[in-house]
């Protein structure tokens, strides 16, 4: 293993050559990729109609192709799922990344390219790699397994062809080269599993007796699968069941409120904890310098980039700028052009910027209100209509809310606060009622509470009418234009409001 470990090792640093020409030549590779893009595309059903052809630079682009959201671009995706090719790119799109829902459904379906998995997020995982193995020399990271923690998906058949729809890490394993596989577990079968329970039961007492190096996936569901191997095994730190553990990949979802459990259970003070920018629409960053949060914004991926300042984002038509107009401090939406076929595409993440040179990024929220504390990105839409179910189910009418994730011992759960005009004769049926639409709202939610596994049950909070309005009033916030922030990621609104109580 001591060879094969050095010739991976070798090859995998190899691509640091790369990753050094566009930390020197940001602009020029972001241009070459903007010309590749269009040149591909100029065939497609998308590209005949904003006539790429004649598109011969970024200010062109930006005036005539319009800024997309999901929704925008959800009738050309609906074609490609009933079997329609060429609309948005050239290449057979026969997988669909699913992600958490929009105001049009409960779930969205990312078209995910060849293209997309070999220059995007392939390309993304040996760079991780080897920016990890630059950072960390001593590595013995390939004498042991890597568990992966994915999702899963399903093969869909319309008219005469079938398409694959899931999580984007089960698209993405069941991809993977044959040298890949044989690093990874647990097998195929058990991650590619679509039922949670019997999958976490599976993993754990498939991968226990392995000697895993490494653990991938989001903090919060790594976190249960942990904590049910450790129960297996009868202990309480993870180093006595895998003491060659030296790193955990994670994104998804902020690490910062799960690194004191995970101290928990890891005692080694060697443990690495090594952050990622990863999405369904594609891989955008990966941690490069130790003990720092930002990420270096990866470049030649298949994606072009641009920004939208947050004072524009509300705007009917707001104005794009380009990374070389970006500062620092400074808080933008990121608005991407793929090998997937999404064109000006908002994401509807936003970054700042740390750092121009090379341009290191951290991520700062969502453009729209959101709660996102486990990877359930709670939208206002979602709140909106559920609350409504709610209000139907008990009889309750409701003036004012908010809410935000709470943090205790027996789990994370969300927290509203609820100003009624007329209450519910039972709270806990509203809670249930309320949580229950959510469900069936957002998948990713759903997925979440699945057994109280992540997510616990909603607690409501009833507070005295007027509240509201003396908490806008103290904040200066009266008057038509201000509105009471219905949901949000930290608890900042919830806590003040709280002190009124």
């Amino acid at each position: 293993m001591t060879l094969i470990n050095s010739v991976l090792n070798w090859l995998i640093k190899k691509r640091i050559h790369q990753i050094e020409l566009f930390r020197k030549y940001p602009h020029e590779v972001q241009a070459e990729w903007f010309k590749k893009l269009l040149v591909t595309a100029k065939d497609t059903e998308w590209g005949r109609k904003y006539d790429y052809k004649s598109i011969r630079n970024i200010e062109a682009f930006a005036e005539r192709v319009p800024v997309s959201t999901y929704d925008d671009l959800k009738p050309l995706i609906d074609r490609l799922r009933a079997g329609e090719q060429n609309l948005l790119w050239p290449e057979e799109v026969k997988w669909f990344a699913k992600s958490s829902g929009t105001t049009a459904g409960k779930s969205k379906f990312i078209p995910v390219t060849e293209s997309a998995i070999e220059e995007c997020h392939y390309k993304a995982g040996k760079d991780m790699l080897s920016i990890y193995f630059s950072l960390y020399p001593e590595s013995e990271f390939f004498e042991g397994k890597s568990l992966v923690m994915g999702g899963s998906g399903i093969v869909q058949e319309v008219s005469n062809t079938s398409y694959y729809e899931g999580d984007l890490s089960a698209i993405l394993m069941q991809n993977l080269p044959y040298w890949a596989q044989f690093k990874r577990t647990p097998s195929l079968s058990i991650a590619l599993m679509d039922e949670w329970e019997n999958k976490l039961e599976l993993m754990a007492e498939s991968t226990i007796d392995h000697n895993v190096s490494s653990i991938s996936g989001v903090p919060s569901w790594m976190l249960v699968l942990l904590k049910k191997i450790l129960k297996k095994a009868n202990k309480t730190d993870l180093m006595e069941v895998w003491p060659n553990l030296e790193v955990f990949f994670h994104g998804g979802v902020n690490f910062n409120p799960y690194r004191q459990q995970y101290k928990q259970i890891i005692s080694s003070e060697k443990m690495i904890y090594f952050d990622t920018y990863n999405a369904s629409e594609g891989f955008f960053g990966i941690q490069d310098q130790k003990n720092k949060p930002d990420l270096l914004l990866m470049l030649d991926y298949g994606i072009f980039y641009e920004f939208i300042p947050m004072e524009e984002i509300n705007l009917e038509s707001p104005k794009t700028i380009q990374l070389h107009e970006v500062e620092t401090g400074k808080n933008y939406a990121i608005v991407i052009t793929t090998n997937a076929g999404l064109w000006r595409y908002l994401i509807g993440d936003t970054v700042t910027f740390t750092s121009t040179s090379p341009y290191r990024i951290l991520i700062t929220g969502r453009t729209k209100s959101f709660i996102n504390a486990v990877g359930e990105e709670i939208i206002i839409d979602n709140a909106e209509k559920a609350i409504e179910v709610a209000s139907l189910k008990t009889g309750a009418l409701i003036n004012e809310y908010t809410a935000a994730p709470l943090m205790h011992k027996d789990g994370v759960r969300h927290q509203w606060l609820i100003e009624f005009t007329r209450k519910p004769d039972n709270t806990d049926f509203f809670s249930e009622a309320l949580d229950n639409a959510l469900k069936s709202l957002n998948s990713d939610y759903e997925a979440k509470r699945y057994h109280n596994l992540v997510l616990r049950e909603p607690s409501i909070v009833t507070v005295p009418g007027g509240t509201f309005y003396k908490w806008m009033k103290l904040n200066d916030k009266l008057g038509g234009q201000n509105k009471v922030p219905r949901l949000s990621n930290e608890r900042k609104y919830v806590e003040e409001i709280l002190k009124l109580v």
